[in-house]
C-alpha cells in the first residue's frame, strides 16, 4: 500500500529529457509510486528503453519524443497527448542544453542560442502549455530541474549558469501566476551528478578532482539520488509548497 502523502495513481507525468540520466531517474521513480509517465526526448529509442523497463517493474509508461529547443516539437508534443486525452497532471521540465564548454569570450552565436532556446524558452514553452491543460483541470505540479551553477556561475559554464539562474527566477514567477489555479511550480537545483550530460567534469581527472574538493560529502551524485525531491514537489506530501528551490549538491554551496 502506498503511502498517500506520496500517491501518484491517476495521474499523469510528463518528464522530459527521460531518456538517460536524471530524467530517467525521476520518470522511473514517479512510475514507481503510481504515476503514468510520459518520456520525452529527441532520442525515442533510448526513451523506449527506460519505459520498457518502468513496465516491467509493473509501471506505465509512454514514449512521446519531442525536441524541447524547437517551439513546433512541443506543440506537437502536446497535441498528442490531447489526442490520448492524457493532458499532464505532472511536468517535469529536466530536458537541457550545454553544448559549449570554455570561456564565454570565445563562444559563439549558434551555441549560445542553442542553450538559451532549451534552457529557458524550452521550459517557458512547456510550462506554458501544461499550465493552461492543468487550470482547465482544476491543479497540477510543475517541477524545474535547473542546477547549482543558478547560484554560483561555475568556470566554463558561463552561460548554462545564467539560464540555470532564470529557470529559478522563472519558476518563482510561475508559482506566483499559477498560485489561484491550485498549480504549484518548484525547482530543484542539483549539484555534480553522475550523467553522461555531466561528462565534461566527471571524465576529467584533474577537475573532478578539484570539483570533489569543493563538496563535503567529497563524491558525485547519482541520478536516483536527485529523483526523491522531484517526486515530493509532484505528490501531495508538498502541498503547500510553491515558488521554491531545493538544493541537493553534498553541501557544495553550504
Amino acid at each position: 500500500m502506498r503511502d498517500p502523502l506520496f500517491d501518484l495513481a491517476g495521474k499523469t507525468a510528463l518528464v522530459t529529457g527521460a531518456s538517460r540520466g536524471i530524467g530517467a531517474a525521476i520518470a522511473t521513480l514517479l512510475a514507481a509510486h503510481g504515476a503514468r509517465v510520459v518520456l520525452s526526448s529527441r532520442k525515442a529509442e533510448a526513451c523506449e528503453a527506460v519505459a520498457d523497463a518502468i513496465r516491467t517493474a509493473g509501471g506505465e509508461a509512454d514514449v512521446q519524443p519531442a525536441h524541447i529547443g524547437d517551439v513546433a516539437a512541443i506543440d506537437a508534443l502536446f497535441a498528442a497527448l490531447d489526442a490520448q486525452g492524457r493532458a499532464p497532471d505532472i511536468l517535469v521540465n529536466n530536458a537541457a542544453a550545454n553544448p559549449y564548454f570554455g570561456p564565454m569570450l570565445d563562444m559563439d552565436l549558434a551555441a549560445y542560442d542553442k542553450t538559451v532556446e532549451v534552457n529557458i524558452r524550452g521550459y517557458f514553452y512547456a510550462t506554458q502549455q501544461a499550465a493552461r491543460r492543468m487550470r482547465a483541470k482544476g491543479g497540477g505540479a510543475i517541477v524545474n530541474v535547473a542546477s547549482v551553477n543558478a547560484r554560483r556561475a561555475a568556470p566554463g559554464q558561463g552561460v548554462y549558469s545564467f539560464t540555470k539562474a532564470a529557470i529559478v527566477n522563472m519558476t518563482e514567477g510561475w508559482a506566483k501566476e499559477l498560485a489561484p489555479h491550485g498549480i504549484r511550480v518548484n525547482a530543484v537545483l542539483p549539484g555534480l551528478t553522475d550523467t553522461r550530460f555531466a561528462g565534461a567534469l566527471t571524465q576529467n581527472a584533474d577537475l573532478l578532482k578539484t570539483m570533489l574538493r569543493l563538496i563535503p560529502l567529497g563524491r558525485v551524485a547519482q541520478p536516483e539520488e536527485i529523483a526523491p525531491l522531484v517526486l515530493f514537489l509532484a505528490a501531495p506530501a508538498a502541498s503547500y509548497v510553491t515558488g521554491a528551490s531545493f538544493v541537493a549538491d553534498g553541501g557544495y554551496l553550504a
